[in-house]
C-alpha cells in the first residue's frame, strides 16, 4: 500500500457492502435496511429502504451489485428467508431514489448466522451469489438446496443453460475450523462440511490458502485478491501470480473489516464493521477508508 488510509465516510450503522454506480458510491446498512449514497464530501443520505428486511444476527440487508444498466441488485433477509431483488435507481447525484423491488430469487434459508450474501457480476455477464448454510451444514452438499453454494444466474433471474448442474448451481465452501481461499470454477465440490481446509480428500477441491478463523474470517474480496477480514481485523493481499502466499495490512488498526472494493479511480475502499454487535466501535465508527495499492496487480 502507499500512504496512510484516508477517511471517506464516518458514522455508518453496520455497513455491509459498497458498490459504485456511475461513479456514485452506494452502501448497504445491515440492520436498518437502508441504501445510502455518499456525497463528494462523504456525507451520507438515504436513497431508500429495502422493504421487509427482517434479519437477526448476521442476517439483514447484505450484498449489493450494479449491472451495466445501473440497476441495483440486493441480497437481504426477509420474513421468508434470504432473497435476491433488483431495483431501478433514478435521479442524479444527491437525489437518487430507490424504485420498487423485483424479486429474482427467494427461498434461500436464513438464520442468525451463516447467511452468505455477497453478489458480483462475472466477466460472462452472469450474477454470482454466495449463500451460507444457515446453520444446516448438510445443505452445502445437497444440490436440491440453494444454501451453502455459489449460485450463478442471468441478470433476470433465470438459470443459464451452461450451468454445471442442470437446473442448479455450482457448489462452494463453508467455514468452521478453517477459513479458505478457493479458486472457483464450474462444477467442483469444495468440501463443506465433509472436508475443511486443505484435506487432500478424493472428490473435493482443496483451497489454495487456509487460515484459522481467529486470524481471518474473510468477507469481501476484489480483483487482485485484497480480502477483508473480520475477526482477523486485517486487510489481506494475495498475489494472483502466487495465490498460496499473502501479506497483511492494518493489523487491528481499524478493527473489523467487512468489505473491500476497487473504486473507479483505482483506489481501494474498505469498510469497517465495529457497530455490528461483535466489535468495539470508536467515536467515528463505522467508517469507509481508502488507500492506493502499490499496483493493481500486486
Amino acid at each position: 500500500m502507499t500512504g496512510t488510509p484516508q477517511t471517506v465516510a464516518t458514522g455508518l450503522e453496520a455497513p455491509w457492502s459498497v458498490v459504485f454506480r456511475g461513479g456514485i458510491s452506494l452502501i448497504s446498512e445491515r440492520d436498518n435496511g437502508r441504501i445510502l449514497e455518499l456525497g463528494v464530501d462523504g456525507t451520507a443520505r438515504a436513497v431508500g429502504t429495502v422493504p421487509g428486511v427482517a434479519g437477526i444476527g448476521e442476517g439483514g440487508l447484505l450484498g449489493l451489485a450494479v449491472d451495466g444498466g445501473g440497476r441495483l441488485y440486493v441480497y437481504s433477509t426477509g420474513t421468508g428467508g434470504n432473497r435476491v431483488q433488483r431495483f431501478d435507481v433514478t435521479g442524479s447525484r444527491g437525489s437518487l431514489t430507490l424504485g420498487q423491488p423485483e424479486t429474482l430469487l427467494d427461498g434461500i434459508a436464513a438464520a442468525s448466522y451463516h447467511d452468505g450474501g455477497r453478489l458480483a457480476f462475472g466477466p460472462d455477464g452472469m450474477l454470482y451469489i454466495s449463500t451460507g448454510d444457515a446453520g444446516q451444514r448438510d445443505t452445502a452438499q445437497d444440490l436440491d438446496s440453494l444454501n451453502g453454494k455459489i449460485l450463478r444466474m442471468t441478470p433476470d433471474g433465470n438459470v443459464p443453460e451452461d450451468n454445471p448442474f442442470p437446473g442448479s448451481f455450482s457448489t462452494e465452501f463453508g467455514q468452521n475450523a478453517w477459513d479458505e481461499l478457493n479458486i472457483i470454477t464450474a462444477g467442483p465440490n469444495y468440501g463443506w462440511p465433509a472436508a475443511e481446509g486443505i484435506a487432500n480428500t478424493e472428490g473435493f477441491t482443496d483451497p489454495v490458502q487456509q487460515w484459522e478463523p481467529a486470524g481471518a474470517s474473510p468477507s469481501g474480496v476484489v480483483r487482485t485478491l485484497f480480502i477483508a477480514n473480520l475477526r482477523g481485523e486485517v486487510l489481506r493481499a494475495v498475489p494472483v501470480a502466487d495465490p498460496s502466499t499473502s501479506s497483511t495490512y492494518y493489523d487491528g488498526e481499524f478493527g473489523r473489516i467487512r468489505d473491500v472494493t476497487e473504486a473507479p479511480d483505482g483506489t481501494l475502499w474498505f469498510v469497517t464493521n465495529n457497530t455490528d454487535g461483535r466489535g468495539s466501535p470508536g467515536p467515528d465508527d463505522d467508517r469507509i477508508l481508502r488507500v492506493r495499492p502499490v499496483s493493481k496487480d500486486a
